[in-house]
């Protein structure tokens, strides 16, 4: 079974925040983001940890939603 590799990226000004993370590894790329919002060096902010820090929610949702067996057929609309 092969391993996804999830990417969230953030480009502001000339700085590039990109965290590359798998599913193992999703509670220690949030620790990650809050850690930079914390350094004053950095011009990572809250916000911007919050914003990817949704991405990486929704990434988690959409996985759920691939492994569900019954999201693999054929969807019906009216």
């Amino acid at each position: 079974m092969s391993r996804r590799v999830n990417v969230v990226a953030l480009v502001k000004n000339n700085e590039r925040y990109l965290f590359l993370f798998d599913d193992e590894s999703r509670e220690s790329v949030l620790k990650t983001m809050a850690r930079f919002a914390e350094n004053e060096e950095l011009s990572f902010t809250w916000y911007d940890a919050a914003v990817l820090t949704q991405k990486v929610q929704q990434l988690e949702s959409e996985r759920l939603l691939e492994s569900e067996p019954w999201s693999s057929g054929p969807r019906v609309t009216r």
